[in-house]
């Protein structure tokens, strides 16, 4: 396989984005499914040293717990995609991308969003790997 087809883009890969969530971090649930702060208790598809504590970026999966909102959402675990985060990261044209605050949006096991409508910006990486999120979506960084 030649060097230009192994960088050929492909659609739902993930880029290399810094991990900015580790686990046990809240998030603030920006759907209308009645969640209003998350916490990551996994990541899936994280491989790492033995002791480290698993992170998370934009576009990652998670399952999650609500800690607040609706009474029966509560502490049931859930799975959620990271659409925004606070620590920057840089994108292959040399943007630098920062959010002000951590948001996901709750999600089925396929990854299609449970809310029909989502609250600020989402992450345009995320949009790339979820294409289900896009319909939904109002605005796209």
């Amino acid at each position: 396989m030649s060097r230009v087809a192994r960088r050929k883009k492909i659609e739902g890969v993930k880029p290399k984005i810094s991990r900015g969530l580790p686990i046990m971090a809240k998030l603030k649930c920006t759907d209308n499914t009645g969640a209003k702060v998350l916490m990551i208790i996994g990541v899936q598809g994280y491989k790492g040293r033995k002791g480290r504590i698993p992170s998370a970026s934009i576009g990652d999966m998670v399952p999650v717990v609500v800690k607040r909102g609706k009474y029966d959402l509560m502490h049931k675990p859930a799975k959620a995609i990271i659409v925004r985060q606070r620590k920057p990261y840089r994108r292959k044209n040399g943007q630098w991308i920062i959010f002000e605050d951590n948001a996901a949006v709750l999600v089925d096991d396929d990854g299609t969003p449970k809310g029909s409508e989502f609250r600020g910006p989402i992450a345009k990486e995320a949009i790339e790997r979820w294409p289900m999120l896009s319909a939904i979506s109002a605005q796209v960084v």
